[in-house]
């Protein structure tokens, strides 16, 4: 991954969106600090589809006594 500085990016924008599409994303820089991202759109697509981890946890399929009992934590009262 290539960073090239916003200055630069503006005057090379077709070259910098082609590489992008070739699979070759760009990181746009601002007075050195990392602003952006230049990405293809396919990879964008792939990326954005990525379920969250807990979205994958709740989608589980477990049963009963698939995870261990839960030790210590909260007291239970009648003790």
């Amino acid at each position: 991954m290539q960073e090239i500085q916003l200055r630069q990016a503006k005057a090379t924008l077709s070259s910098v969106i082609d590489q992008a599409r070739q699979g070759q994303p760009s990181i746009i820089t601002r007075h050195g600090r990392p602003e952006a991202v230049v990405l293809g759109f396919e990879e964008w697509q792939r990326l954005s589809q990525v379920p969250s981890f807990g979205k994958l946890l709740m989608a589980a399929p477990l049963d009963d006594g698939d995870l261990p009992e839960r030790q210590g934590g909260v007291r239970d009262p009648e003790l």
